[in-house]
Parts: C-alpha cells; sequence; structure tokens
C-alpha cells in the first residue's frame, strides 16, 4: 500500500520503480529518525529521574533505545541486499514495522510515566507533538510508515485527556486529534507531490531511453550509409587506377616489345663463338621480360592483361614449382600442401596463376619473420545463387594459402587490395601482389578473398571456376652461364638479384677488375675474410637478411680501410648521412659504374 494523492493511471513498471524509490527514501531518513528518537528518550529519562525519581524511565528508555538499534540494523540489511529494489514491498513492511514499534514504546511510556503535574504532562506531550511533526517531514514519502509512527505515539495521549471526563481533558484530546490530521493531511499532500515529480522523472527518463535508441539506431544507420558510400568510392577509385595502370603499363609493353624483339634480333646475329656478347644479350632479355613481368602486373590489376585459360590442376602446378617456392621462402618456413584426391582442375592462366601463388607464399613468408609453416591447399565448392559475393552460381575450387603469422589489424586489410599499398620495407614489395592476385581472380571469372587478424594469421583464398581438363606444364628457361674473370683490381660484387649480380660483374670484368661475387651480406663477410685483396666493395642496398648499410658497418668494424660503394635505387636511405657511404644510383651504365669504382679506389668519394 502506497500514499499519496491519484495521479491517473501508471504502467506497472512504474508503480514497481515508485514503490521502491519510496522505500529507498524510507531507509535513508530511518537512521535520522532513530537517532532522533534515542536522544530524545535519552533526556526525557534524564529529566524524570532529577525530578520524580521515577526509576521506571530506565526501563522506558532501555526499550525506545532497543527499537532505535533494530530499525538501524534493518536499514544496514536493507543496504547489503543486492536485490532490495525488486523486494521494495517487503521492505517497506519492516521498515513500517519499525516505525510502528518506535511510536508504540513511545506512546505507551508516556501513559506509564504519566507524571501528576501538569507543567511534566506538558513535556510529554511537546515531545511526542514535535516527534510526530519531525516524522511527518521525514517520512512523507512512505505514508505507512508516517501513520505507523504517529498514531499509536499520539492516540494514547487522547485517549488519556479524553478518559479525564473533564472539559480540559476533552479540549486536550480534540487539539490532539487536530493536530494528527493536520500532520496526516500535510504528509498525504507531500506524498501526492512526491509520486507525481517522480512519475515524471521516470516518464522523462523513459523517453530519454527512447531517444537514445532511436539516436543510436539513426547512427547505425548513417554509419551503413557512410560505409555503402565508401564501398562505392573505393570501388570506384580502383576502377579509376585500374583504368590508369592499366592504360600505363599497356604503352610500357609496348616500348618493352621493341627493346625485346630488338635483342632477340642482335641475339640471332651474334657470332656463334662470342659468348661473352650472348651472355649480356641474356641478361638484358632476362632484365626486359622482367619489365614485362611488372607491367603484366599492372595489366592484372587493371583487368586488361591477355590471359590463356586452360584447364590446370592445381596439385601439378604447385608441385612443379616446389623449388621455386622451397627457394623463395627459405629455411626457416616449412610448406605444406593439402589436395584432396580428384580435385577437379580450374580454368585459368597456369602462368599467372603461378606468379600468384608464388605472391601469396612471399607475403605469408614475410609474414613470418621469425619461421614457421605455411598451408597451400585446396577443396572443391559449389556456389548457388546469391551466394559468396556475386559470383555465378556453378562449381568452383578454391585454392588458399595460410599461415599462422603477424596478421593485419582491420585498417591494413581494408587497404591490402589497393594497388601500390605495402606495409613492407624499402625494397621488399611494390604493393602490386594482391592487387595482381585480386585482378586475375576477377579476370578468370572468380573473385580473390581475404581473412587476416592481427597476431594470429591470415587466410587468403582465391576462387577460380573447375574446368575438365588438365594442360601440360610450361618449361622453365635455363640459366645464364658463368663469365671467366679479367682482372685490374679484386672487387667484392654483394648483390642478391642473381641477374643485377651478372650484368654488373660483366661490365666490371669488362673494365678490367677481378670480381667476386657474393649474393648475401653474410657471404659477403666471409668472402672478405678469406680473402685480404679485396680493394673495394660493391654492395646493393635492398637485400634480405642484411642489408647494404649494416654490411658496411660490419666491414668497418672488420677491415676499416676497405671502402664501400653503396649502389642503390632509393633517392634517400635511413643513415646514410650517419655511415657517409659514396653511392651509385640504379639503374647505371657502364660509365657511371666506372667513375664510381675509379673515385672509391682513389679515395674519392662519388657522387
Amino acid at each position: 500500500m502506497t500514499g499519496g494523492r491519484p495521479t491517473g493511471h501508471a504502467p506497472p513498471d512504474a508503480d514497481i520503480e515508485l514503490e521502491a524509490e519510496r522505500v529507498s527514501i524510507l531507509f535513508r531518513q530511518t537512521p535520522m529518525a532513530a537517532g532522533v528518537a534515542a536522544v530524545n528518550a535519552t533526556l526525557m529519562t534524564a529529566i524524570l529521574l532529577s525530578t520524580e525519581g521515577d526509576r521506571r524511565a530506565l526501563a522506558w528508555l532501555a526499550a525506545m533505545l532497543l527499537v532505535a538499534g533494530l530499525r538501524l540494523l534493518a536499514t544496514l540489511a536493507w543496504r547489503r541486499d543486492p536485490a532490495a529494489r525488486a523486494h521494495a514491498r517487503a521492505w517497506g513492511l519492516i521498515g513500517t514495522a519499525g516505525a510502528f514499534a518506535a511510536g508504540l514504546v513511545l506512546g505507551g511510556g508516556a501513559i506509564w510515566l504519566w507524571p501528576e503535574s501538569e507543567t511534566r504532562q506538558l513535556f510529554w506531550v511537546f515531545l511526542v507533538g514535535g516527534m510526530c511533526a519531525g516524522a511527518a517531514g521525514l517520512h512523507h514519502a512512505h505514508l505507512p510508515t508516517l501513520l505507523a509512527f504517529i498514531l499509536p505515539a499520539a492516540l494514547p495521549f487522547v485517549a488519556r485527556y479524553a478518559l479525564e471526563g473533564t472539559e480540559r481533558g476533552f479540549g486536550a484530546a480534540a487539539m490532539i486529534l487536530v493536530f494528527l490530521t493536520a500532520v496526516s493531511a500535510s504528509a498525504w499532500r507531500a506524498g501526492g507531490d512526491f509520486a507525481a515529480n517522480l512519475r515524471l522523472r521516470l516518464d522523462l527518463a523513459r523517453q530519454a531511453q527512447e531517444l537514445d535508441a532511436t539516436n543510436l539506431r539513426l547512427r547505425e544507420e548513417m554509419a551503413r550509409h557512410r560505409a555503402t558510400e565508401a564501398s562505392l568510392r573505393q570501388a570506384q577509385k580502383m576502377e579509376a587506377v585500374g583504368q590508369l595502370t592499366g592504360g600505363i603499363a599497356h604503352d610500357f609493353n609496348n616500348l618493352l616489345t621493341a627493346v625485346l624483339g630488338s635483342l632477340a634480333m642482335l641475339r640471332k646475329r651474334l657470332p656463334a663463338d662470342d659468348a661473352r656478347a650472348a651472355r649480356l644479350v641474356d641478361n638484358a632479355l632476362q632484365g626486359a621480360q622482367r619489365g614485362a613481368a611488372l607491367t603484366q602486373r599492372l595489366l592484372a590489376f587493371g583487368r586488361r592483361q591477355s590471359l590463356n585459360p586452360a584447364p590446370v590442376a592445381l596439385p601439378a602446378l604447385v608441385g612443379g614449382m616446389a623449388e621455386l617456392l622451397r627457394g623463395a621462402l627459405g629455411g626457416a618456413v616449412h610448406l605444406r600442401t593439402e589436395f584432396p584426391p580428384g580435385l577437379p582442375p580450374v580454368f585459368a592462366d597456369a602462368n599467372q596463376l603461378e606468379l600468384a601463388v608464388l605472391n601469396l607464399a612471399a607475403n605469408a613468408r614475410d609474414a613470418l619473420p621469425g619461421g614457421g609453416e605455411i598451408a597451400i591447399a585446396a577443396a572443391e565448392c559449389q556456389v548457388g545463387p546469391g551466394e559468396a559475393g556475386g559470383l555465378r552460381p556453378g562449381a568452383y575450387v578454391v585454392l588458399s594459402v595460410t599461415d599462422a603469422g603477424s596478421g593485419m589489424d582491420e585498417a591494413t586489410l581494408a587497404q591490402a587490395m589497393e594497388p601500390f599499398f605495402t606495409t613492407k620495407g624499402v625494397g621488399k614489395g611494390t604493393g602490386l601482389g594482391l592487387p595482381m592476385v585480386h585482378g586475375l581472380a576477377a579476370q578468370s571469372g572468380g573473385r580473390f578473398l581475404l581473412r587476416s587478424t592481427l597476431g594470429v594469421g591470415t587466410v587468403a583464398e582465391l576462387w577460380l571456376p573447375r574446368a575438365s581438363a588438365v594442360a601440360a606444364d610450361a618449361p622453365r628457361d635455363a640459366a645464364a652461364a658463368p663469365r671467366p674473370p679479367i682482372r685490374r683490381g679484386t672487387l667484392l660484387l654483394v648483390d642478391d638479384d642473381p641477374l643485377v649480380l651478372a650484368s654488373t660483374a660483366a661490365m666490371l670484368e669488362d673494365l678490367g677488375h677481378q670480381v667476386i661475387e657474393a649474393a648475401s651480406g653474410a657471404e659477403a663477410l666471409e668472402r672478405v675474410e678469406a680473402n685480404h685483396a679485396i680493394d673495394l666493395v660493391i654492395t646493393d642496398y635492398g637485400m634480405p637478411g642484411m642489408t647494404g648499410l649494416q654490411l658496411a658497418e660490419a666491414l668497418r668494424r672488420r677491415r676499416p680501410g676497405l671502402p664501400v660503394l653503396l649502389a642503390t635505387g632509393y633517392a634517400e636511405l635511413e643513415g646514410e648521412a650517419a655511415n657517409g657511404l659514396p653511392r651509385l644510383a640504379k639503374p647505371f651504365e657502364q660509365a657511371a659504374l666506372a667513375r664510381a669504382t675509379d673515385e672509391c679506389l682513389a679515395g674519392v668519394r662519388a657522387e
């Protein structure tokens, strides 16, 4: 039961919350009510003992203190109950019972200790009246508690005065009743105002929650709209960049075609016994072919490359490039393949597919700096209408490359297939590998999916249409034969690229130098330790394991007087100023190489 004026119909949840708030205020005010009752009882006992010597007052004081203590314990229990608001009705009854006990002991004690003197009788009236007025201020929010206190506290006075049967007694009883009525009416009105204000607050809170929920839905809708716009802009950007890169690659391919054709004609006109010239032309051909491969990546991203699709057996394709993969991955990375028996072939360009597998494997290797395992697997998958991101319904074979490496965060993953975007260091990547794979998949009638979690790893999936037959593997080119050295000075040439190493060594030998070749920084250090006659070290900058700068620092510690010439294709190098190394810009001709070499050997820094 709750007090207050009617305020109209309210939802059940609002009534429950209203009751819970009333009980909460009741117990928050109970410590003050109990404390005031204990203090007043103590003062009244002291007065009774000093004036009348009535020791019964001590028993009454003990009863008042006991009730006050029990009310405080009830308040403590309410505070410790985590479900107190849910059990508000039960706790309200407990609080009301405590107030009733306090009022009963107060009013009963007054009648039990009623003095003969009218002056002392007025002490009791003032005491009880003041406590009833105070209770109205403290417990107006919970009218049952207020009535439970003031009625047993004040009605005994009404009865006591009425039983006197005198005009004075009836007048006093009537005044006390008027006082009780006024206090109750005031508390009832205050409780009604409290209930109305609380309902208003609850309504405002519910409206605020509804507004927050509406705002949240609006923000989510706006976020989806922005994501859709971003996806559209990204698609348009990728299309525009694809057209641009495809056009540039196409024009550049025309130039390379002329270069490759001219070199091929020159190769046919060389004398049969001129092995040196033949080797130089072959190296030039291979370099031009690598340029053509780069333009093929650009064309692949722009989906403008010329494909020769045919049935390709994935197990045979990956098995045929096993040596190439092992060389690219290095000894610290283990390659595992999983191809189910009876896997159908795919319909794709075998050469471009091989390049795509190599790119994905190299990316997986770079995500495993400390070594690990890369899994290349395949499985057949059937795509129905409306499934798999816009793929046409039909049978597909999913080729996956999985690593448990460093993975990518969401921001990096969102940019991973953008052209020229790379997280690798200088000289470690062009940012065209994944775009090329994406373009190949799209142009082949499939799709490319990339899933990655930072710190967990990456799964790259290449979905390709299923074919019905298997094509033969393409033959691989043979490596060029080494040339004999010509002595003028002893130079150590370091480059991890065999083509650059071979062509540069040929130019140096043609200049009359004796050339010692090394394919890595570690191998170069071994060569220096084994041959103290080396006059100059020419090293590439961007090498795996040990860069050219790191090699130069190691050589300065071992051979302080040995000059080092840094060959690089990058305009700015971190730490170059500190190392003070002369630099030879790539690509370079034989004349520039000769000048830089002569200046280093003469102790003059090359520009």
